[in-house]
């Protein structure tokens, strides 16, 4: 290979990165409910009051990691494919505030020291592998995060600045892949690309 055509060549992906759509004021996440949640919340701009507030939920800046979590809104349950839209203040509180879901030794003096931390804080970080348009995993992980107690209560409350019901975008891009078409289904695709890690949030998150 000459070096033009290495220079051309994308730089791989890092194994750990945030990505996702995002402006300057705002990052979206993605949820699937069942339809008695997700219809209300989408009309709504907010979270009925069925909503439990004191169970942790998970947010996914990933659309295709969603469209494998809920089988492109096929799953029981998962049949409501919500993009949120939340501010990037109340991203970065939950960030600030989040710790591991797992147990790093490089990261934490003990596992007796990273329970605590779990413990203590109101988010969770937890990274899967992305997956492609068939949802096969690739070999670099996405965020998941986890918001639990008070970070679940701004979620709903403080951070949500606007509730889209995107299951019939799920559901054309799934017959794009279904097709062969995988061009037009990434063309379809929401525009994820690197979010950045200011140097003051928690070391296990990537820069």
């Amino acid at each position: 290979m000459s070096e033009s055509e290495r220079e051309r060549r994308p730089a791989p992906e890092p194994k750990y990165r945030i990505r996702a759509l995002h402006t300057e004021d705002t990052v979206t996440v993605y949820q699937a409910y069942r339809p008695e949640i997700g219809g209300p919340a989408a009309r709504d701009g907010r979270f009925p009051a069925v909503w439990k507030r004191d169970r942790m939920t998970w947010i996914k800046p990933s659309f295709l990691w969603m469209m494998y979590r809920c089988g492109w809104a096929l799953k029981e349950g998962q049949e409501t494919v919500l993009a949120v839209e939340i501010s990037r203040e109340g991203f970065e509180w939950a960030l600030r505030n989040s710790c591991l879901s797992h147990y790093a030794s490089e990261l934490h003096d003990s596992r007796a020291a990273w329970q605590r931390e779990l413990r203590r804080s109101p988010a969770r970080v937890q990274w899967d592998p992305e997956r492609d348009l068939r949802l096969n995993p690739l070999p670099y992980r996405s965020l998941q995060l986890g918001l639990a107690g008070e970070a679940a209560a701004r979620y709903a409350d403080e951070w949500i600045v606007g509730i889209e019901d995107v299951t019939p975008l799920a559901r054309e891009v799934h017959a794009l892949v279904r097709a062969g078409d995988l061009d037009g289904a990434a063309g379809r695709l929401p525009g994820e690309r690197p979010y950045p890690v200011a140097d003051h949030l928690p070391a296990h998150l990537p820069r």
